[in-house]
């Protein structure tokens, strides 16, 4: 059985960016998460432990962001490798990160990247 734990708009602020004005100033970050895995033995146990904790894969996600990088992709992918050794039930995960407001010409309200595997 496949079952999906969602965790959605993570709010972090951070400093990411190719941009000095970015390392220097930082910006608002929404991340959210998906992981696939089987979670029918909690389901039957009502035990955390039989399943993927939330407030892990929130305290991954900060983590991670609070690391600076320049590209957005960069941290979706540590993210990604955090989430593989940290829950052994995984069968695959989904990782948006939206960058709100990036510094680009014109109005643009985000800009995102989604890393699935």
């Amino acid at each position: 059985m496949t079952n999906i734990v969602e965790v959605s708009g993570i709010e972090v602020y951070a400093y990411h960016g190719c941009m000095e004005e970015e390392e220097r100033l930082g910006g608002k970050y929404l991340v959210d998460v998906e992981i696939y895995t089987d979670f029918s033995e909690s389901a039957k146990t009502d035990k955390l432990i039989d399943t993927i904790d939330y407030v892990v894969i929130r305290k991954i996600v900060v983590e991670e962001m609070n690391k600076r990088s320049k590209l957005i992709e960069h941290v979706g992918y540590r993210i990604q490798q955090r989430f593989k050794k940290a829950f052994p039930n995984l069968i695959k995960s989904r990782i948006k990160v939206r960058k709100l407001n990036p510094p680009i010409e014109g109005t643009v309200k985000e800009v995102a990247i989604v890393i699935e595997g």
